[in-house]
């Protein structure tokens, strides 16, 4: 079965499930919910934007415009 359509059947499965259920299934997952919902606590992550942000101000890459990222998002991938 493909990723895909687990996540299906785990978000339909969630909506009748009795409330035991659920709260198994997110104290399973409770951990990493949290961490992607405070992503700016990240400092590895924080550091990297920052980076990647002084290197457009100064120069250091130039960047994608946004007429070019919309011609290479609507290039079809090759097969």
């Amino acid at each position: 079965m493909n990723t895909s359509t687990i996540r299906k059947k785990l978000s339909e499965y969630i909506k009748v499930a009795d409330d035991k259920k659920v709260k198994a299934i997110y104290t399973i997952v409770e951990r990493e919910i949290n961490e992607m919902d405070q992503w700016w606590n990240d400092k590895t992550l924080i550091a990297e934007l920052n980076s990647r942000s002084a290197d457009l101000k100064n120069g250091k890459d130039k960047g994608i415009g946004w007429e070019e990222l919309k011609k290479e998002i609507k290039r079809p991938t090759p097969q």
